[in-house]
């Protein structure tokens, strides 16, 4: 069983930036884009929620901050299966294939 609430909504990577790494760390946007080498946006985006966490951008958060890109990963696939299990009533019209055996 999981301690987890399964109808809460996990918490999005970019919200945890934005609510307890940025005021760590007292910097722009604008800065943590550089020193990632990445666009302004695409910080932007993830901080707003608008972007989802890739493989690449969690190794460097993870790389920045001192972190693992393992546990940037953990908190963005956690929310994918949540919205995956969301939308359960469409997944379960797919039916399965008949696998030979």
């Amino acid at each position: 069983m999981s301690l987890r609430d399964p109808t809460r909504r996990p918490t999005h990577p970019g919200a945890v930036l934005r609510e307890d790494v940025f005021p760590e760390l007292g910097m722009t946007q604008t800065e943590f884009a550089k020193r990632l080498l990445v666009s302004r946006l695409t910080v932007s985006e993830l901080l707003h929620e608008k972007r989802g966490l890739s493989t690449e951008l969690a190794a460097r958060i993870a790389r920045l901050t001192n972190t693992t890109p393992q546990s940037w990963l953990r908190m963005q696939e956690a929310l994918d299966l949540w919205r995956v299990h969301q939308n359960r009533q469409q997944l379960a019209q797919i039916k399965p294939l008949a696998v030979a055996g």
